[in-house]
């Protein structure tokens, strides 16, 4: 919890890269590889977004 009300609360970190994988349950690691992929769509989906934008913006310009 925030220490004043107005303060914005951290995001828990779910995974870090390179951290000691050891002490995770398979369970832990299936959760985790699942939040990944999430994460990895949403990564693709904005750069695919941006890369539509840079290209629409070039072709405007090319007139």
């Amino acid at each position: 919890m925030a220490l004043f009300d107005d303060e914005p609360l951290r995001p828990k970190k779910v995974h870090e890269i390179g951290q000691d994988l050891s002490l995770l349950s398979v369970h832990e690691l299936e959760e985790r590889i699942l939040q990944l992929k999430s994460e990895i769509a949403r990564l693709e989906n904005e750069l695919s977004s941006k890369s539509s934008s840079r290209i629409a913006a070039e072709s405007l310009f090319r007139r």
